[in-house]
């Protein structure tokens, strides 16, 4: 099959990796890129032997087929609502929108014009998360009853070159780090019936300790220190904590997922690989279990290239718009119940996105 041709939108950090993954995908080609800075977008496409222009002459190239949008969050939802009225599909970085009506405003598009989205995190394809799918679909730990999951740092104005947006509106530890733990949940257990939790903003101000804006100060918008529960629609109870405010180290684990029949202790979802260990009914210690899928390296972008393959097959991809917006109404969901102190029923769902076949290369995908 011809190779899906792809421009990149937004050339900051985490461009990297994608233009670096993006040569070994064979559904996708990615072939342009542009910046708003378009000075920098020539830069990398120059560094990385492609095409460098303004957003406005990608989005009117025939050629370019899918948009893959890595722009700031604030910017997610305009990015990819120009790119859908351009008629190419789109596939976004986490989070989808910063909004629930804006995410709702893309897939309502979307869906008008028969185009497809799609958005990270994809690290639950990588072989930690689908080796931990394929035992509970086996019945390793029994009937699903619980999960924890906890994301806690200090926050990332420590290492990161501009980490304003962290602390801004679309930002903070939720709407950062959760859509990896609550994607990878959902890949487990399926879709979220309501939720409940706790936040708070813990420092109304930041210093950046980072080159270059060493001692420049952020002004926080949005909650730092975020504790919630879920309730899964198949019957599990889960807690998650996502925290910028843990100055110390911690030993808490990624995701625990029990069950009827035993414990699993799930890699850390903000990456592909990592160790997994089961601690089954009648055990008397933990057994680390070896991957039973590839893709344990970096394959950041293999999200994009399940939906370049899907464009190509018409078969629905894994990290679709629908998933990623009841990851992003759950986040809101937290935040909303926090400050009217009650449940928040969600009212979107999705369905738990298909498992990857045995014996796909690191880079390969199915049809």
């Amino acid at each position: 099959m011809e190779k899906i041709k792809v421009g990149i939108i937004g050339t900051g950090n985490i461009s990297g990796i994608y233009f670096q993954n993006g040569k070994r995908f064979e559904s996708m080609e990615v072939v342009a890129c542009a910046d708003l800075d378009v000075e920098r977008a020539k830069a990398k496409a120059e560094e990385h032997g492609l095409r460098g222009c303004s957003v406005e002459e990608l989005l009117a190239d025939p050629e370019i087929q899918m948009i893959i949008n890595l722009t700031i969050p604030q910017a997610h939802a305009s990015v990819m609502l120009q790119a859908l009225e351009a008629g190419k599909h789109v596939f976004v970085e986490k989070p989808f929108t910063v909004t629930r009506e804006e995410g709702l405003q893309v897939l309502e598009l979307a869906k008008r014009k028969g185009l497809l989205v799609g958005s990270a995190p994809d690290t639950f394809l990588g072989g930690g998360i689908q080796t931990c799918v394929k035992l509970v679909e086996d019945g390793w730990i029994g009937t699903p009853i619980g999960a924890t999951a906890f994301m806690v740092c200090g926050g990332h104005e420590s290492w990161h070159p501009a980490p304003e947006f962290y602390y801004h509106k679309g930002g903070g530890p939720m709407f950062d780090m959760g859509p990896y733990y609550l994607t990878a949940l959902i890949a487990l257990l399926g879709p979220i019936s309501r939720v409940t939790g706790s936040a708070r903003m813990s420092f109304p101000e930041r210093t950046i300790t980072s080159q270059p804006k060493f001692g420049e100060k952020v002004k926080v918008e949005v909650p730092t220190h975020v504790a919630g529960i879920m309730d899964f629609v198949s019957g599990p109870i889960a807690t998650i904590l996502t925290s910028f405010d843990v100055k110390g180290n911690s030993l808490l684990p990624r995701i625990e997922l029990y069950g009827s029949e035993g414990t699993l202790i799930v890699p850390d979802p903000n990456g592909f690989g990592g160790p997994i260990s089961i601690w089954r009914a009648g055990s008397k210690e933990w057994s680390e279990i070896p991957l039973t899928h590839g893709k344990a390296a970096n394959a950041r972008g293999v999200g994009a290239a399940d939906m370049a393959r899907a464009i190509q097959t018409g078969r629905k991809h894994r990290a679709n718009g629908e998933m990623a917006y009841h990851v992003l109404e759950a986040m809101h969901g937290f935040h909303d119940a926090s400050e009217q102190g009650a449940h928040y029923v969600m009212k979107s769902t999705c369905e738990r996105p298909a498992p990857l076949p045995l014996g796909l290369a690191d880079f390969g995908l199915d049809r």
